[in-house]
């Protein structure tokens, strides 16, 4: 049993006789009237390629008339079957075609994967990327998907080289084949570019046509998939006719292809394609040109997965170290084929962002589950590290406030981290940026702040150990649909003992600007260093300022001084974001009171995160008298970026500058100012 879908923005008809076997679609690009000199040059153009008997290698392609009124046409029949039933099955697409489109200047029919007819006022040469998708599978499913899918993709990924080196005058851009897997499964699959294409291209149209997998073939034992100038089609049973250059590949248990010409069976394809298969043996002389060809490409392959192996040894000792260790993470794993599938091979235009240790895209599980994928470089020598901290926190930490690892990837030298998907994106987005933060009203601001105070209460006492994050700032600050907070990005976070106040550390990581004086300078973490952290980001959320610095007047202003400053001569108005309109004023200044007690310079001046939230929570709570922050400047800075290492004297601490970012033990840990 059979299903057949159209997938396409601008389908506007379906076929209606034997919709299992064939599809319509009809462009609304624009409309010919009858009898006008488009549709005489259409069934010109139709006829003549329809016709034409000096094609044998099934591609045909046309055109007739002049101006606005010149019709193209391209026809496609797949690379196993006759030049006649070829041509037979083109002419029933013209029949469809003028019957279901009559009056569209571009239009696409066919039959399966036999044979596509697609018309247009425009040249069809070359690669065509539009939104013309159609799609049909088998409605019986299969037992073990994983087992299954992993087959059909190791043949298809062959395949798919073949066909796009090969050569148009034997067989255009086609590759058939089947695989059987260690526990005699065996699958069939075909794929075919237009012969026009280039490898790269026939390449690149079929690998979207792979990525699309799991969306419309998930768990089908047939697929099959058809784009504007590729298609593909794998099934469980022989539905094209063998050539001499038909690929069997048998599986190994490691999975290595081994791919050979399989010889030509004496039986038919499939009954239930009966009308379009067969296909004359080729001379002796094809044979002669294809098999060195299938040869070669066996050879490259073997060449290519011998090369890997060769590569992954040089990390093998550390993956196998940071295997072992998160082996027992109470997280999913996730193969690396299903992140490659959800993100449509890490395309550019599911990229969400660029953090520090890597790229972050946007994908979609087989379950249509959206997630966030974070791909950790493999150039840091620290990516092992950071990946396997954040896996093997975040699998134990639970709270609505902390963003929810769903699972990670440690697979063919690569390290990714996949997360809930949360639409919003950073606190920075919105912040910053002067129109985005209209967006905020002090209801939605206090809502915010309250979730970070309560995420980092959990880290610090109410998690099974107490952690410090150690990079906290806007941007690891993720917003859910409902704008709620959660603490993300525990690449840098470190594990304390319960009794343990506080600890030394060499290797000085996380942003300046949010980073406590203690630890900037001489390396001592506590929970007081998140804690420093936050108050920066109260004074960031009230203002809408960056902590860096800011322009203002003829000075570049220091946003804790500039906080500061403005709370001793009592005009906290000049600190609040104009947006506010003064909503709320007396909470907006009771958090900045908060705000900077935490950015006060000694540690045990600064409040705990419990404290926080019950300043937060009971406004009827009384509030200590702040000292002066930590950096606080006397003159103006020239440098934003560079504010740490200002010449003038830093008031309240008894060090005459502090250190800079070239002091740090490991440069590469410690990330830029702007948030990531």
């Amino acid at each position: 049993m059979w299903a057949l879908l159209f997938v396409s923005f601008i389908l506007i008809s379906e076929a209606t006789a034997e919709p299992e076997n064939q599809y319509a679609v009809c462009y609304i690009t624009g409309d010919y009237a009858p009898n006008s000199t488009y549709h005489t040059n259409l069934k010109t153009v139709l006829s003549r390629l329809t016709s034409n008997t000096q094609i044998d290698y099934g591609f045909y392609n046309a055109s007739y008339g002049q101006d606005s009124d010149r019709v193209y046409a391209t026809g496609l029949c797949r690379g196993d079957i006759t030049p006649h039933t070829c041509r037979a099955c083109l002419t029933n697409s013209t029949l469809l075609l003028l019957e279901q489109c009559p009056h569209q200047k571009e239009a696409v029919a066919g039959y399966y994967d036999i044979c596509m007819l697609h018309y247009a006022y425009y040249s069809l040469f070359g690669y065509q990327e539009s939104s013309l998708r159609v799609y049909w599978w088998t409605e019986t499913n299969v037992t073990d998907w994983d087992q299954y899918r992993y087959v059909f993709k190791m043949l298809l990924a062959t395949l798919r080289v073949k066909a796009a080196t090969t050569d148009s005058n034997l067989n255009p851009k086609y590759a058939s084949g089947n695989a059987t897997a260690p526990n005699s499964l065996t699958i069939y699959a075909n794929v075919q570019c237009d012969p026009d294409l280039t490898v790269a291209e026939c390449n690149d149209c079929l690998n979207g046509a792979f990525s699309e997998v799991p969306k419309y073939c998930n768990n089908r034992s047939g697929c099959g998939i058809i784009k504007a100038s590729c298609k593909f089609r794998y099934e469980n049973f022989s539905f094209y006719e063998s050539t001499p250059d038909t690929l069997t590949l048998q599986l190994s248990p490691q999975g290595s292809p081994s791919p050979s010409p399989s010889s030509v069976p004496s039986t038919t394809a499939n009954s239930t394609e009966s009308t379009y298969h067969g296909k004359s043996n080729k001379s002796q002389a094809v044979v002669t040109k294809v098999v060195p060809i299938v040869v070669f490409v066996g050879l490259l392959i073997f060449i290519c997965i011998y090369l890997k192996v060769r590569k992954s040894t040089k990390h093998f000792e550390s993956e196998a170290k940071v295997d072992e260790e998160i082996g027992q993470a109470e997280s999913s794993q996730f193969d690396f084929d299903t992140i490659v599938d959800a993100t449509n091979n890490f395309s550019d235009a599911n990229k969400l962002g660029q953090g520090g240790f890597g790229p972050v895209y946007k994908g979609t599980l087989f379950n249509e589950q959206e997630v966030a994928v974070k791909r950790l470089s493999n150039n840091s020598s620290q990516g092992d590290n950071e990946f396997k901290n954040e896996v093997l926190l975040m699998s134990k930490l639970q709270h609505r406030n902390l963003v929810r690892l769903l699972g990670f990837c440690f697979e063919r030298e690569e390290r990714l981290l996949v997360y809930e998907f949360l639409p919003n994106k950073s606190l920075d987005k919105f912040i910053y940026d002067p129109i985005q933060r209209a967006h905020l009203n002090w209801k939605k601001r206090y809502k915010i702040i309250e979730g970070i105070a309560r995420g980092l209460v959990y880290l610090h006492e109410d998690s099974q150990q107490r952690i410090i994050h150690r990079d906290l700032k806007l941007s690891n600050i993720l917003l859910d649909v409902n704008m709620n907070p959660k603490i993300s990005d525990f690449g840098l976070a470190r594990l304390f003992v319960l009794d343990q106040t506080q600890i030394n550390t060499s290797t000085i990581a996380g942003t300046y600007g949010y980073m406590a004086p203690e630890y900037a300078r001489h390396g001592k973490l506590s929970t007081k260093l998140d804690v420093f952290s936050f108050g920066v980001i109260i004074l960031e959320i009230v203002s809408g300022l960056k902590n860096g610095g800011f322009q203002n007047g003829e000075n570049v202003e220091h946003l804790l001084s500039f906080a500061w400053k403005n709370w001793k001569k009592g005009t906290a108005a000049n600190i609040i974001d104009p947006t506010l309109n003064n909503a709320l004023r007396d909470e907006i200044v009771r958090c900045i009171h908060i705000g900077l007690l935490c950015v006060q310079e000694k540690v045990s001046d600064r409040p705990t995160m419990a404290s926080v939230v019950l300043m937060l929570d009971r406004h009827s709570v009384a509030l200590p008298v702040p000292l002066k922050p930590a950096y606080f400047m006397n003159n103006s800075c020239l440098s934003v970026v560079q504010f740490s290492r200002c010449s003038s004297v830093e008031a309240g601490s008894n060090e005459q500058k502090s250190v800079s970012a070239d002091a740090s033990a490991n440069e590469a840990s410690i990330s830029s100012l702007y948030p990531r």
